[in-house]
């Protein structure tokens, strides 16, 4: 049976799609997948071709390969259902590639909130001590925290309602009072350096537009830089996500 790899992808995508997932990056994983088959001119995925791919190039680490194998096994295991002579690649190694959490520290938290300071704008700095206390005392996720509007925001009822989230649910997140007084006072002095910024969002750049993912990760790097945090093995080291438990703090700005 010949299959139309491009468009079993778009299928595969719209199906994922509407039950919430998003897929950026494994549509972009996936489509460039499909063009090493296309090249090779198979019809079908191979375990061969999946595992080639996956692996290169040579120097990656082990992690990387099953990153980037993972999202080519979901789709196979789809495409099996169309195509039986489809191959579903076994994972490549038996070595625990998961990452193991990083627990921060008081102490960490508060170093990491001193290195926000590297910043001449006080409004950056505001924002990423903001944002960084924000993720501490929620466990919300960082894309979450970006797409957040001010209208989202009830300081009065001390909710924050978070749109779109994963599986594109919707939920209220209850803040705790000094989370709330943060917050009152972030939007009292962000109004104060910026009164009329281009974009409703909650948290805003020195230039009054909505955080841009990429540079909040990248900015968060020096961050940790400048805060001394160290790897505590191969698979542990502090990464902008781990803020999984809820922890009350206050949230000076």
């Amino acid at each position: 049976m010949s299959t139309d790899l491009r468009q079993a992808l778009q299928d595969y995508l719209e199906v994922r799609r509407a039950l919430g997932y998003k897929l950026k990056e494994a549509e972009r994983l996936l489509s460039q997948f499909v063009g090493h088959l296309e090249s090779l001119e198979h019809t079908s995925i191979t375990t061969e071709a999946a595992h080639v791919w996956a692996t290169s190039p040579p120097g990656s680490s082990p992690r990387r390969w099953a990153n980037r194998l993972a999202p080519i096994r979901m789709f196979a295991t789809y495409l099996k259902t169309i195509d039986p002579a489809t191959e579903i690649p076994p994972p490549l190694l038996d070595h625990n590639v998961r990452a193991t959490p990083y627990l921060y520290s008081d102490a960490d938290i508060a170093a990491l909130l001193k290195a926000v300071e590297k910043f001449s704008s006080p409004l950056r700095v505001a924002t990423y001590r903001t944002l960084i206390g924000l993720l501490v005392v929620t466990g919300m996720r960082v894309g979450e925290a970006i797409a957040a509007d001010r209208d989202d925001l009830d300081l009065e009822a001390g909710v924050l309602v978070v749109k779109q989230g994963k599986f594109g649910k919707t939920r209220a997140l209850p803040l705790h009072r000094s989370t709330v007084a943060g917050l009152a006072d972030y939007l009292e002095r962000r109004d104060q350096l910026f009164p009329r910024p281009s974009t409703p969002a909650l948290l805003i750049s020195s230039v009054g537009k909505r955080l841009i993912y990429q540079n909040v990760h990248m900015n968060y790097l020096d961050f940790v830089h400048l805060a001394g945090l160290r790897r505590r093995s191969a698979t542990c080291r502090p990464r902008i996500h781990e803020y999984a438990d809820v922890i009350v703090m206050p949230m000076s700005v």
